[in-house]
């Protein structure tokens, strides 16, 4: 367990999935979290999960590929709590299946939008909330196929490399005003966005993938993204880390 007491968070996309499993965790280990996904009643259900099992949480829905929507979420964090210390800019999507030449215009604008300029618009105003606090820590949910491509899915793979590179950009320039922020790259992860959209043939296939043999879990990312976000992690910035069951590693 990690000590988050007296810190605030935000957690996008955290309804389900990866982002539930984080917001839950920082929970538990002291934090107040803002819970952020698209819709109200998306935010409704971690939060008042949260609150029964005695933590603190708010949610407030907001689309990460609104600017203003991310400045606003920001500004309700520190007018609710008084300070924002954490954030885990997690939303995003997969997007169309294509090859490139066939990639539909529109698939690729959604998939950067959400999943590259929202994680810029998250940082733009949560730094300056964290300067505000006197330090902090980001951590931006990137993929395996940050460092690796994957056939039909450039929108995805290019959102995730740029990501990537917006993260080093970000620490190198907050690394003397205590402010961390690193990646974390999970593989195919066992949320509702995989198991609701594939059928057990194709999920084996996935889990083949890695040689672990298996796919892996939400709470298996939040400890990795949690350890990130604690005081235990004082000297990591600027960096990359997987939990993908060895995937990459051939």
């Amino acid at each position: 367990m990690f000590d988050f007491s007296g810190k605030t968070a935000i957690v996008t996309g955290a309804a389900s999935g990866i982002g539930e499993a984080i917001a839950k965790e920082l929970s538990a280990c002291g934090a107040y979290v803002i819970v952020s996904d698209l819709h109200d009643n998306d935010c409704a259900k971690t939060v008042a999960d949260i609150q029964n099992d005695g933590g603190k949480a708010a949610g407030f829905a907001a689309d990460v590929a609104d600017a203003e929507a991310m400045e606003a979420l920001v500004s309700f964090a520190e007018k609710e709590t008084g300070a924002l210390h954490l954030a885990v800019n997690n939303a995003g999507i997969g997007g169309a299946q294509a090859t490139v030449s066939e990639y539909p215009l529109d698939a690729w604008r959604q998939v950067i939008d959400i999943n590259l300029n929202g994680v810029f618009y998250g940082m733009r105003y949560q730094i300056p909330a964290m300067e505000r606090a006197g330090g902090g820590a980001i951590v931006n949910m990137a993929s395996i196929l940050g460092s690796v491509g994957f056939a039909n899915s450039s929108a995805y793979v290019a959102s995730k490399h740029a990501l990537l590179g917006l993260t080093k950009t970000a620490a190198i320039e907050y690394a003397t005003k205590k402010i961390r922020i690193n990646a974390v790259g999970p593989a195919f992860i066992q949320t509702p966005l995989l198991t609701e959209n594939l059928d057990q043939e194709m999920l084996d296939g996935l889990a083949g993938l890695h040689p672990m043999g298996r796919t892996g879990t939400a709470s298996e990312v939040s400890a990795l993204t949690c350890f990130l976000l604690s005081d235990r992690a004082s000297f990591v910035t600027g960096s990359y880390h997987l939990v993908d069951g060895g995937y990459t590693a051939p």
